[in-house]
């Protein structure tokens, strides 16, 4: 089986033209002894006259003795014409042989320049397995390097006759690999993984979302204990509305602002989305007592209020969702079951191991209980490290077939030193392909005490991070910028495909350090960057492996 750069991509499910390209990865990886090596999507860049140009490659295969074939996949149709074959992009028509001689070109020329002990020459191939050319002779290619619908089931063989012959091996074959593989930034579109990593995710994890709301009991009081990245969100969202198609009333309660405020933005109206301290600050205005925010005990305060309460009729609900209950507290509990209306139905979803607050676990006597323990959105390597973290019996199960992603750590031993690292692990991000809007910073102190809570800049980068304020509408504000930033508190909920998970550190490696690096890794759906300071680390580095 030939060797496939990048891995992973046959886990993740496409469709269309990238569909019939997975097909082709696969052919030729069954079809390829091993001493080949196939690259797919390769995306390269290069300067012309100043100007930056963009190309891609479908495949890249580099046989045994260095010599190098480019691949170009055309699915579907094909139109040709005096000029030779041309395909219709949009309104545009544009010519197949003069697109991959500017590829084949350009790659070579760039070749040139970083291996020149290279002595075999690139080769190219049109792969069309949908379509029929009719006029090989007029196509503008050598017939020899088209391979049709015809004769689609000897590719391998083609491949093999070309880039397989019996000949000097190539001494700077190792050279060729690694421009191909991505030191020179060469790198997959991890954009296209991101989406296809969100919809995988999206499938897995809405397992949770169609069995727990099949579980029936009376009065229904269901308690869902699952793990980050199980498909509790999607459960919520799904609760939420199946109460709106009956015509029931839903309340959606979670402890986190941000939270919230993502949940009220994609819910249809007719429910109430709030967290519980929000709930009490209506309760207290509703008393006629208007909180008092500036004082210490400000939310006790509101807290204390809500315990006095006697909900009207107004305030009673269908469908109560509490969400992050591991946060909860006994006396909160017991004022959210007073707002459920008869035949109300309850849902309580917690993670015992996201509570960073290091309260006791809510007493729900005689509620019915579910675990779910896998979890479906961290790449198997960030699961593998924090394994090594959790006790016995407090294991993962990585549910995501992502992996490849390698945990990093970088190491910071004072306050300047630490915005550095950050900015060389985002740096880094990007050099792998992330965009911007793809990388959150996540910070490891709350933002009371963090040193990048006061930052709308992070070196060359513009940061997009919550002002404190909220607008008219009740809208969190967040300061214009590129990469969102938020400490691990309130990311606690959302997601990333990458992040940079930074201002470790600690003391001791005890049980609420390991809660909080535990939230603030299961954070990335792709790629986790761990920025550490030098005390902690070697503590870190010994437990997770």
């Amino acid at each position: 089986m030939a060797t496939l750069i990048p891995d992973g991509w046959k886990e993740l499910g496409t469709s269309g033209a990238a569909q019939r390209e997975m097909q082709t990865l696969e052919l030729l990886a069954r079809g390829l002894p091993n001493d080949y090596t196939v690259l797919h999507a390769v995306h390269w860049t290069r300067m012309q006259h100043g100007h930056q140009v963009f190309g891609e490659v479908d495949f890249v295969v580099i046989g045994p003795r260095g010599r190098v074939l480019l691949i170009e996949q055309k699915s579907g149709f094909l139109d040709e014409t005096a000029e030779g074959l041309t395909r219709i992009y949009g309104a545009r028509t544009r010519s197949v042989p003069e697109q991959m001689a500017r590829t084949a070109a350009a790659l070579d020329a760039r070749l040139r320049q970083h291996c020149p002990a290279r002595r075999t020459p690139l080769e190219s191939l049109l792969y069309c397995p949908d379509y029929t050319v009719r006029h090989p002779g007029t196509a503008g290619l050598d017939p020899e390097r088209i391979v049709d619908a015809r004769n689609r089931d000897r590719l391998c063989a083609i491949i093999r006759g070309i880039v397989g012959v019996d000949e000097p091996a190539d001494p700077a074959r190792a050279d060729v690999l690694r421009f191909f593989a991505g030191l020179l930034d060469l790198v997959p579109d991890v954009g296209a993984i991101a989406d296809e990593a969100t919809l995988l995710y999206t499938r897995l994890s809405g397992g949770l979302a169609a069995w727990a709301r099949r579980i029936e009991c009376v009065p229904h009081r269901l308690r869902v204990t699952a793990t980050a990245g199980s498909g509790k969100t999607q459960l919520a969202l799904a609760v939420y509305r199946d109460a709106l198609a009956a015509g029931r009333r839903p309340l959606y309660v979670c402890y986190n602002r941000p939270l919230a405020d993502h949940i009220a933005l994609i819910v249809p109206p007719g429910g109430e989305v709030m967290t519980y301290h929000q709930l009490c600050d209506r309760a207290a205005r509703a008393q006629g007592v208007v909180p008092d925010f500036s004082r210490r005990d400000a939310f006790a305060a509101l807290e204390a209020q809500m315990d006095r309460f006697q909900p009207p009729a107004q305030w009673t609900f269908d469908e109560l969702i509490v969400d992050e209950g591991q946060d909860f507290a006994d006396p909160w509990a017991t004022n959210l079951l007073r707002l459920l209306g008869l035949g109300g139905r309850a849902w309580w979803l917690e993670d015992p191991m996201q509570n960073l607050y290091g309260r006791a676990p809510v007493r729900l006597p005689g509620w019915v209980g579910l675990k779910a323990d896998t979890n479906y959105r961290s790449p198997r390597d960030v699961l593998e490290k924090l394994n090594h973290l959790l006790a016995p019996g407090q294991a993962i199960e990585a549910g995501s077939p992502l992996t490849g992603s390698e945990v990093e750590v970088l190491t910071w031993k004072d306050g300047a030193d630490l915005l550095k690292a950050t900015t060389r692990a985002v740096t880094h991000c990007i050099g792998l392909g992330f965009k911007r809007d793809m990388i959150a910073i996540v910070t490891y102190r709350g933002r009371e005490h963090s040193a990048f809570t006061p930052l709308d800049r992070l070196g060359p980068y513009m940061l997009r991070s919550y002002t404190g304020q909220y607008d008219l509408l009740g809208s969190p504000e967040r300061a214009d910028g590129d990469i969102a930033i938020d400490s691990v508190h309130r990311f606690k909920g959302q997601s990333a495909p990458c992040v940079v998970f930074t201002e470790i550190d600690f003391e001791t490696l005890d049980d609420l350090a390991i809660r909080r690096i535990f939230v603030g890794a299961t954070r990335a759906s792709m790629k986790l960057v761990l920025v550490v300071s030098e005390r902690a680390a070697p503590v870190l580095s010994e437990r997770m492996g």
